[in-house]
């Protein structure tokens, strides 16, 4: 029974890869989104982090086209203007929180890949931790594996 619930899980995640999982793809957009104005700054090389990020990911590189994850990355950061905002980013983010944990972390790394542009800054760091805790992973870990790779 093992190796069909396998088969059927692998079947699943392909094709929510290919029909796009939007509360993945939602939670890497408000991630990014809350880091990118941690600083209350607009950054392009923070933006195109994000992208790159999102677009690295099987499952959302599947799913969406990049002009969607721009839409999306946009409509993020106009939330991520205001506290209700930044806490409906998180809203977001914690809706995957019961995913597997490559999911969270992959999430979490795309959101700190963004932070690390010209170094993590003390208000990026707490974005972090925020998303973190919404995510139920490690940030300590996280970072210290990213800075290891």
């Amino acid at each position: 029974m093992g190796v069909f619930q396998d088969f059927v899980g692998r079947f699943s995640q392909t094709m929510t890869s290919y029909l796009g999982d939007r509360p993945l793809m939602e939670a890497a957009v408000s991630a990014a989104a809350n880091v990118i104005l941690a600083d209350y700054e607009i950054d392009e090389e923070e933006i195109e982090a994000a992208l790159a990020g999102m677009r690295a990911n099987p499952i959302l590189e599947k799913g969406y086209d990049t002009l969607k994850l721009e839409a999306e990355l946009f409509e993020g950061i106009a939330r991520a203007r205001t506290r209700a905002g930044r806490a409906e980013n998180l809203g977001f983010v914690a809706g995957i929180a019961d995913r597997d944990a490559a999911q969270r972390r992959a999430v979490f790394l795309i959101a700190a890949d963004v932070a690390d542009q010209a170094g993590i800054s003390a208000v990026e760091h707490a974005a972090l931790a925020e998303i973190a805790a919404a995510l139920k992973v490690d940030k300590d870990a996280l970072l210290g594996s990213a800075a290891g790779a």
